[in-house]
């Protein structure tokens, strides 16, 4: 049986789709911290002593399939940024975590929100600018 014919069979299976959209939101979520770590010139043991756990911690964030926000936030504030969950419906879009600072009275009036995915995660140009929380994970 060649690979092509063995791969139609195992897509025809009931639930296979979903399986392999589970799959790859894992895929993407894992290489996605992994990402933005590395793009901070960060090791994870580096990233580890910021956010106060071990290597080994930071090493299963990154290829865990369940993290939580709170694990999630830690992380990314580790690199100097912050978390911001948007839920997105039709045209609207509502804040659920770290979303836009609403302008203060005295505040201009033209400022709008920045455009933002159903989650996005913002960082920070240098992750020196803000001081990690230490939290245990």
């Amino acid at each position: 049986m060649s690979m092509k014919t063995w791969e139609k069979r195992v897509l025809a299976d009931p639930g296979a789709a979903e399986r392999v959209e589970e799959i790859e939101e894992e895929l993407r979520l894992a290489a996605g911290l992994t990402a933005l770590r590395e793009q901070e010139g960060l090791s994870q043991r580096e990233l580890a002593e910021r956010i106060g756990v071990s290597q080994p911690r930071v090493a299963a964030i990154e290829r865990s399939r369940n993290v939580t926000l709170d694990v999630l936030e830690q992380y990314i504030e580790g690199l100097g940024g912050r978390l911001e969950v948007n839920v997105v419906k039709g045209t609207r879009k509502v804040a659920l975590i770290g979303g836009p600072k609403r302008p203060s009275p005295s505040a201009s009036k033209s400022r709008t929100a920045p455009s933002t995915a159903a989650a996005r995660v913002a960082t920070k140009k240098s992750p020196k600018d803000a001081a990690p929380k230490r939290r245990s994970a």
